[in-house]
């Protein structure tokens, strides 16, 4: 435990490859509690975890709550459209107001890209990031890094393909963070309209033509085309994207034999991935879930045991 020396996790651009590595670790260990009678161990007893929870969500905020439980923790889950946000309050009045209970994590989900760099001043608690706007996911990707870990054996010299809207996906920046670190060369593939100018200089590699690239892929991430984060159309229409960019039976019989395909769902049948695949592909998508939760666990126990 005296690896460990951060207070939150607001991304995976502030995690060095050894801290992931430690978080891989010790999600390994808490995997098998799940398979157990008793799921539950004494690692965060008398600790409190805060779920601030300002956008939706189902895997997330489950998987949280579920790991902060299996932990021993108190959990209190916030609700914005239950809340004093709706007659006005601020969102820095009502971390204050919560901090003055004294919990020992916050995990939040917020609309606002890059803010909770700013949540420190207002509270005393560890921050765990669960989405910021359009900025980062982190333990999405460590999920997705870990389901490749446990199926390829490494992170190492991959050839990791993004496919989608990678404008607004914090999915994407978080894993490309995260790969990165492991030596692994990442593309991102879209339409150009999905595609910032700034990703090439991060060291990515940008294609709007997936029939190109995807050959080479020893790991596929297919992406949900974020309409809430939208205010404009990106696309001329559906069927044109799906015709472009969709995972179909035809594209996947052109990948390695042992190429993996993920998503950090929900998926949108049809558009993302066709329908006909899922058979193939849902059940990795599945274990990705699972893995969200042992994830999970490791990142509340590490920052929850911190000696502060």
């Amino acid at each position: 435990m005296d690896k460990w020396k951060q207070k939150h996790i607001l991304g995976i651009k502030d995690l060095s490859r050894a801290e992931i590595e430690l978080i891989l670790s010790q999600a390994k260990s808490f995997k098998e509690i799940s398979r157990r009678d008793v799921k539950k161990v004494p690692a965060l007893r008398g600790k409190t975890v805060l779920n601030l929870f300002f956008e939706n969500s189902t895997r997330t905020r489950m998987s949280f709550e579920l790991a902060a439980k299996r932990l021993s923790a108190d959990v209190i889950n916030f609700s914005s459209s239950i809340s004093s946000l709706s007659k006005g309050e601020s969102v820095v009045d009502t971390v204050k107001t919560l901090d003055a209970y004294h919990p020992d994590i916050m995990v939040v989900r917020i609309d606002s890209s890059g803010c909770l760099y700013k949540f420190d001043e207002y509270t005393q608690a560890s921050i765990v990031n669960a989405g910021d706007g359009q900025n980062e996911h982190p333990t999405q990707a460590l999920l997705d890094m870990f389901t490749v870990q446990q199926v390829k054996g490494t992170l190492e010299g991959l050839k990791v393909l993004i496919v989608g809207d990678i404008r607004h996906s914090r999915v994407a920046r978080s894993n490309i963070f995260g790969f990165s670190k492991f030596s692994s060369k990442v593309t991102v593939c879209g339409p150009a309209t999905f595609i910032p100018y700034e990703f090439e200089k991060i060291g990515v590699d940008v294609s709007c033509d997936l029939d190109a690239v995807i050959a080479e892929a020893d790991v596929i991430i297919m992406l949900r085309i974020q309409k809430e984060r939208q205010s404009s159309s990106f696309f001329p229409t559906i069927r044109e994207y799906v015709d472009k960019f969709s995972l179909t039976p035809q594209r996947l019989a052109k990948t390695k034999k042992n190429c993996m395909v993920l998503h950090p769902g929900p998926v949108n049948w049809d558009i993302e991935i066709s329908s006909s695949l899922k058979e193939k592909v849902h059940p990795l998508i599945l274990k990705q879930v699972e893995n969200g939760l042992a994830i999970r666990m490791a990142v509340l126990y590490l920052v929850g045991t911190k000696k502060r």
